[in-house]
């Protein structure tokens, strides 16, 4: 029986329970060419499931690095072959608006090639890094190259701490438990002081 999931990695068991490593490559495929997914979410629910014997780590790891590569080359060519043009008409429908894309490319100019690999990491930036690639005529080679990297140090990383995690799910669970009180508590706190500045800066508006 497969564990249950901490937090916000939840709402994807039941994907994950019916369809396995094939919800793992879809929903990294498709986030990595524009499309607003939980890419990075499935992953390390994956590595959980992993670490506690429902999939196999080095299984969901292949997937999830063919996807992530697959998808940013299919971005790649998107933004290649339509240019700018298919990106502003279209990417409103995947959340990719004018604004949010010239900000990618001002970033992606500013840094070069190195941020193929880093915008891997960076939401917002993971989506659209192939398609920005495509439009600002960044070679498919030296592209690929840089992707496949971002992709193996992504993939490694998350899945290896997602499976760690889920080898120990149940001590994970228990610490989850012990500390979730004083947790609740503190956020409390934040909450009644982000209320209470709040207010007496309103205060302070008024009175001037």
């Amino acid at each position: 029986m497969a564990p249950p999931l901490p937090g916000p990695l939840a709402h994807l068991a039941p994907l994950l329970s019916h369809y396995g490593y094939w919800a793992v490559g879809a929903v990294i495929l498709v986030e990595d060419f524009g499309v607003p997914a939980p890419g990075e979410t499935i992953l390390l629910a994956a590595g959980v499931y992993a670490g506690a014997g429902q999939l196999n780590i080095a299984a969901v790891a292949g997937i999830a690095f063919a996807a992530a590569v697959i998808g940013d080359n299919i971005g790649y060519l998107i933004g290649h072959t339509g240019g700018r043009a298919f990106v502003h008409r279209w990417g409103r429908y995947v959340f990719v608006t004018p604004e949010r894309f010239r900000a990618g490319e001002e970033f992606f100019t500013r840094h070069g090639a190195k941020i193929v690999v880093v915008a891997r990491f960076v939401e917002g930036l993971r989506q659209v890094n192939g398609i920005i690639a495509g439009t600002s005529g960044m070679p498919w080679r030296r592209f690929l190259v840089f992707n496949a990297l971002g992709a193996a140090l992504w993939v490694g990383l998350w899945a290896s701490l997602a499976y760690v995690a889920g080898t120990h799910i149940d001590a994970v669970y228990d610490e989850i438990r012990r500390y979730q009180l004083y947790a609740l508590v503190a956020l409390a706190a934040l909450v009644t002081a982000f209320v209470i500045r709040h207010v007496l800066r309103r205060r302070r508006r008024s009175r001037t």
